[in-house]
């Protein structure tokens, strides 16, 4: 193995590294997905991660500066193609490998940039929210499950939004109390903390169920290699979302609501069983 092999290698590693220590449930879905598409979804979870934790976590520091920093050293790596960072070097070979476009990178760091500045969103806002933290991130992926088929990659594009829709607007239903009270957001359009109740409530989930459909309907026509791990994604935020459909608006605002993690390994032999026998 040459050095540069060996140094990519590494970074993938990282990258790898960094989903395991952030995310049990993102782990066991890319750890379902071919082994071919494991190392460049790793990566792309590592970046936005690493965005992620800088507006979110850095408290005792420059967000701003930091998030600057980190904007211009992505740019770097995918002109230079690499990076002394290799959460960065790492992410550069997908976006060089697989032809991620600016614009999606572009997007997706704007929406980080939001955290720093908007605390309450209305519509519109949501709405460029939700694109640039997620379904941007969703049709990230997507690039690489279609491994260079333009045509392939239209024609999910649209499930594939709709399905990182879901999966954030669930994050956003999950950690309402952390974000209002730890750091004074509120994600959902005109939301007030005395106001929130079952009515509202409902609205939302009315919204994240309709994203959900559309994003089963994508999952579907992925690649065989791909479907698993995103179909054992799908389920584990569908789980969380039957539970707290369950859960009264009061109790969203007490506690962060979770599925244990054995709880979790069942929901994966299920997707595999089938996954298996063609039944999603």
């Amino acid at each position: 193995m040459d050095q540069i092999s060996l140094y990519n290698k590494n970074s993938f590693k990282c990258s790898k590294l960094t989903t395991q220590n952030y995310s049990t449930s993102f782990s066991l879905g890319i750890l379902s997905l071919n082994k071919k598409f494991r190392d460049p979804i790793y990566a792309i979870y590592g970046f936005v991660r690493f965005a992620d934790e800088i507006v979110d976590t850095f408290h005792d520091y420059n967000k701003h500066d930091l998030i600057e920093r980190f904007e211009k050293d992505t740019y770097l790596a995918i002109h230079e193609k690499i990076s002394l960072n290799p959460i960065l070097h790492s992410f550069q070979l997908v976006v060089n490998n697989y032809g991620i476009e600016r614009d999606l990178i572009d997007l997706f760091l704007k929406s980080m940039k939001m955290d720093l500045q908007q605390k309450d969103y209305e519509q519109q806002s949501f709405e460029r929210y939700i694109l640039g933290s997620a379904e941007v991130v969703g049709l990230m992926c997507l690039r690489v499950f279609t491994v260079g088929d333009d045509h392939y990659y239209q024609k999910l594009k649209p499930q594939a939004m709709k399905l990182g829709a879901a999966f954030q607007k669930i994050n956003f239903l999950r950690d309402l109390k952390a974000d209002y009270f730890a750091l004074g957001r509120a994600y959902f359009p005109g939301f007030e903390l005395d106001e929130f109740n079952e009515e509202k409530k409902k609205q939302i989930e009315f919204d994240i169920e309709h994203d959900f459909k559309a994003g089963l309907e994508g999952i579907k026509q992925l690649p065989y290699g791909a479907r698993f791990g995103v179909y054992v994604a799908y389920v584990y935020y569908y789980s969380l979302f039957t539970k707290i459909q369950s859960l009264s608006a009061n109790k969203i605002l007490t506690e962060r609501i979770r599925i244990p993690d054995f709880r979790k390994y069942i929901l994966i032999v299920r997707c595999y069983f089938k996954h298996t026998f063609n039944s999603i």
